[in-house]
């Protein structure tokens, strides 16, 4: 998500000063940050601009001193044949056991960053920003079995989201 993902989406959120989220879209409950943290693959994702061209993408979540949550994305752009790396910061929009955080990548403006499906065991999830403009699939693997593949994308299409625009970039 990776990087440019979530970079845009916070960067689009920040730019709209939206952490808000679609009406359809229950971010999920007994959410625990430790089981979360580490890297994550994006599998699929909406176009966005701040991501285009980009594969092996990925996101890395840790510990700030502070509290907050470090996000590191990071993207290689296959035109320009050269790493992108966005770092931001992630902070809880209401308590810590609800998957629902704002991420900022400039300064105080932050965007909505919704885990809306996860895996019990925290191999893949589903994130939303504040509109039905971004998903993100991502997962612990670099790549998902088909049938685990549609899975996903029917839980994101029940949602409200078109995974026909989906793009799945290369890992």
């Amino acid at each position: 998500m990776a990087i440019r993902l979530i970079f845009l989406t916070v960067l689009m959120t920040v730019l709209n000063g939206c952490t808000g989220k679609p009406e359809t879209i229950t971010p999920v409950s007994s959410f625990e940050l430790n089981k979360y943290l580490g890297t994550w693959y994006e599998i699929a994702r909406l176009d966005h601009s701040f991501e285009r061209n980009l594969d092996k993408v990925s996101a890395t979540y840790s510990m700030n001193a502070d509290g907050s949550v470090k996000v590191i994305n990071k993207g290689f752009n296959t035109q320009k044949q050269q790493w992108k790396e966005a770092v931001g910061k992630a902070k809880f929009v209401k308590t810590q056991d609800i998957g629902y955080l704002k991420v900022s990548f400039f300064g105080p403006f932050y965007g909505s960053y919704i885990i809306f499906y996860l895996e019990p065991d925290y191999s893949t999830a589903l994130i939303s920003s504040y509109n039905y403009e971004y998903l993100w699939l991502l997962s612990r693997q670099k790549q998902l079995t088909n049938e685990q593949l549609q899975k996903y994308l029917t839980i994101a299409q029940q949602a409200g989201f078109d995974t026909s625009k989906l793009i799945f970039p290369n890992q």
